[in-house]
């Protein structure tokens, strides 16, 4: 399997993620944000175990079974409460926005920790698509809503917690494949969520949910949750950290897309020159020194 696979199956995961965010502002305001992560990565674990059955997938080897699970807890768990939270604060362009520090995130933890060397080739293609997503979003960013500034900080948390899930995932994803590493992650992640929601009464406000809010639920469980987090673990199964966090920068432009179609929120002729500089800085990044960065 080639690298290019790795980088459009990342572009596939962060387009979908994109929906995901307009579809989590979409519902958020009427549940707890730890019971809307329960709901998701619960009904993301029970899609895919059953198609990891019927592969005959077999689970991880048990000395990595704490690792996983510790990842599952960073991104199965911590991230989506920042996640969710982010969006009660701000808009989803703007939290899409926030969440495009991660290629910044990814690459920066990449280089400490040793696992991928920086080059300027890659430095440059992530900064150019970091600024196609503010050339986007510049006209959300005039109209924010009072004390967006919290979801802003709340939703950068969120991709710091994603961008070392990207840097340490890789050895762990080689041993046990992408479906088992990613049902692992989830059954840890949404478990967690699930005990603190019910300890704190917080699936009470579900019962009043009407059916779009349902429809709403489903979709991040199946398209947000078990189809993007599998694309998101084959894809640093297949390339780099950082080419794969420098996908994310395309979720604003499909949230700003969603955003505007669900939410009335407006979207301008600056969409297209940010899209366009968007794929340029994804292209500059991934298209040399392929040898260099492969992660050990």
């Amino acid at each position: 399997m080639t690298e290019i696979w790795g980088v459009l199956a990342a572009v596939a995961s962060s387009a979908l993620g994109g929906t995901s965010v307009a579809a989590t502002r979409y519902v958020v305001g009427a549940c707890d944000p730890l019971v809307l992560g329960a709901f998701r990565f619960g009904i993301g674990f029970i899609l895919l175990l059953p198609i990891a059955l019927v592969r005959g997938e077999q689970p991880p080897p048990p000395r990595d079974w704490l690792g996983i699970a510790g990842l599952g807890l960073l991104f199965f768990g911590l991230f989506p409460v920042l996640f969710n939270a982010s969006l009660l604060f701000t808009t989803s362009a703007r939290g899409a926005l926030a969440l495009s520090t991660l290629p910044l995130l990814t690459m920066v933890a990449g280089a400490l920790l040793r696992i991928e060397p920086l080059t300027g080739r890659k430095t440059i293609g992530v900064l150019l698509a970091t600024c196609g997503v503010a050339v986007a979003l510049v006209s959300d960013i005039a109209s924010a809503p009072a004390g967006a500034w919290r979801g802003d900080l709340l939703m950068v948390g969120a991709a710091l917690c994603m961008a070392l899930y990207n840097v340490w995932s890789k050895p762990f994803i080689r041993r046990a494949g992408a479906i088992a590493f990613t049902i692992m992650g989830m059954a840890a992640g949404s478990c967690v969520l699930m005990t603190i929601s019910l300890a704190r009464g917080g699936f009470a406000p579900v019962m009043n949910f009407d059916t779009a809010q349902w429809l709403a639920i489903g979709y991040l469980g199946l398209f947000g949750s078990a189809i993007t987090f599998f694309l998101w673990a084959f894809a640093l199964a297949h390339t780099t950290p950082t080419r794969v966090a420098i996908s994310v920068t395309v979720n604003p432009i499909t949230a700003a897309m969603v955003g505007a179609l669900l939410l009335t929120e407006p979207i301008r002729w600056n969409l297209a020159l940010g899209l366009v500089t968007v794929f340029a800085g994804i292209w500059i990044a991934t298209t040399a020194g392929r040898s260099l960065a492969v992660a050990r």
